[in-house]
């Protein structure tokens, strides 16, 4: 996990993401990180536009979140629908009872 917020604080940095600065911060926190580690990251994240990636993954957790909403809003309208159905039926069995 260290490993992706360096990348990211180095993106918002405007630093290139490569071992030497990846070692920097790493160093700069205090953590000691496995060599092979860093190497994958930096191979990982080439060519990547980090900016892009956190927008689409923070667009996915919003459609992630209304999807429930939008299922719990039709529960709520048949509930609505179901009483004023009954309320009907009593308002007739009023009238001819």
């Amino acid at each position: 996990m260290e490993l992706i917020h360096c990348a990211l604080l180095l993106n918002k940095a405007g630093k290139e993401i490569n071992e030497h600065n990846v070692k920097k911060v790493l160093e700069a926190a205090g953590i000691k990180e496995d060599e092979g580690k860093v190497k994958a990251l930096v191979a990982a994240l080439e060519g990547v536009n980090i900016e892009e990636v956190v927008k689409e993954a923070s667009m996915m957790q919003v459609h992630a979140v209304q999807a429930p909403a939008k299922e719990e809003a039709k529960k709520e309208e048949k509930k609505e629908e179901k009483k004023s159905d009954e309320a009907a039926s009593a308002g007739l069995g009023a009238l001819f009872g």
